[in-house]
C-alpha cells in the first residue's frame, strides 16, 4: 500500500515552514475527529452519512499525496450513496495508515 507524505504539502508551502507546519497541524487535529464521526456513521449502518464522512476525508487523503487511496475512497463513497459498503475494508486500511503516519510527526 502506498505510504503517506508530504509531497503535496510541500509544493504548497514552499519553504515557508510556518505555513507546512500550520497545515500538519490542522490535519492531526481534524483528521481524527472525521475518522470517528465516519466510524460512528459506518457502524450505525447510515451510509448516506458516511458517505459525505468519506467525501471530507479524501480531501485529507489528497493532501497527503495517497493517489490511489483516493480513487479506493472515491470508488467506496459512490457505493455507500448506493446503500452497499463495497470496499469498507479497503478504506478503513486506509485509515489506519494515515493514523499510524500521523502518529510518527
Amino acid at each position: 500500500m502506498e505510504q503517506p507524505n508530504f509531497s503535496y504539502i510541500d509544493t504548497l508551502s514552499g519553504e515557508d515552514e510556518a505555513f507546512k507546519n500550520k497545515l500538519i497541524g490542522i490535519i492531526k487535529t481534524e483528521f481524527p475527529n472525521e475518522k470517528d464521526v465516519y466510524l460512528q456513521n459506518i457502524a450505525a449502518n447510515n451510509f448516506k452519512k458516511a458517505s459525505e464522512n468519506v467525501h471530507k476525508l479524501k480531501h485529507k487523503i489528497t493532501i497527503l499525496g495517497l493517489e490511489e487511496s483516493y480513487k479506493i475512497a472515491t470508488d467506496y463513497e459512490n457505493n455507500l450513496k448506493e446503500n452497499k459498503d463495497l470496499g469498507k475494508e479497503d478504506f478503513q486500511n486506509i485509515l489506519k495508515v494515515i493514523t499510524d503516519f500521523l502518529a510518527t510527526i
